[in-house]
């Protein structure tokens, strides 16, 4: 995260009754969750906190996120765009971002229908994860794997990545779509297993990514 000093040195262009737009963004999952508005305490404050703060426009006052439900967005990286002239907040939500209770506050479409988009797609799998695991209803392949445990579902891991990579090697395109999408599902439902995420494994990746090649 930029310091608040360096982050100071950055001349924000608020708009004419001092506000500027801020996305909240999932870090974890890279969800949209939220666009409101900042003014320049409400920034400083974020930054002094480490907790999203906004101004709201009606009424003028400023407001913690989460300060009556709950839901606090913790933050873990501030961004702006080109002209300054609007900033991204990557946060750890704590409960839903939406006051109806949803997630994000971007749950509706003008098409009339649920689209899952495909960086969204582990995401909302591992919601899925997590609830069967929770839940284990009759059924569930997810739950009947969560009840045989890890042993059972390592072996499924291996069966399948055998199977991706047969085939990379020999199979059309698609074989190794699907065959990858199965993989993807399994792994998840090892870290679920024990108590982890996609994200924890993403996280993983991206800390290899931060280190100096040799």
């Amino acid at each position: 995260m930029e310091t608040e000093t360096e982050v100071a040195a950055v001349e924000i262009a608020f708009d004419e009754r001092g506000l500027v737009a801020c996305i909240t963004q999932d870090w974890g999952t890279g969800e949209v969750l939220t666009l409101a508005y900042m003014n320049r305490e409400a920034l400083e404050r974020t930054l002094a906190s480490g907790e999203i703060h906004f101004w709201s426009r009606s009424p003028d006052e400023l407001w913690r996120k989460g300060e009556t439900s709950g839901n606090v967005q913790r933050l873990r990286s501030i961004r702006y765009d080109c002209d300054a002239d609007a900033l991204l907040a990557l946060v750890e939500p704590a409960g839903p971002a939406c006051y109806t209770g949803e997630r994000t506050c971007f749950y509706r479409t003008l098409e009339g229908e649920a689209v899952v988009a495909p960086h969204e797609a582990l995401s909302a799998l591992g919601r899925t994860l997590a609830q069967r695991r929770k839940e284990l209803p009759e059924g569930s392949y997810s739950a009947e794997l969560f009840r045989a445990g890890t042993d059972r579902i390592g072996a499924k891991v291996t069966e399948e990545a055998e199977e991706t990579a047969r085939a990379g090697r020999d199979e059309s395109d698609q074989r190794l779509r699907e065959e990858s999408a199965d993989l993807l599902y399994h792994l998840g439902a090892l870290l679920y297993a024990r108590g982890l995420t996609y994200a924890d494994a993403l996280e993983e990746l991206t800390r290899r990514m931060d280190k100096p090649r040799s």
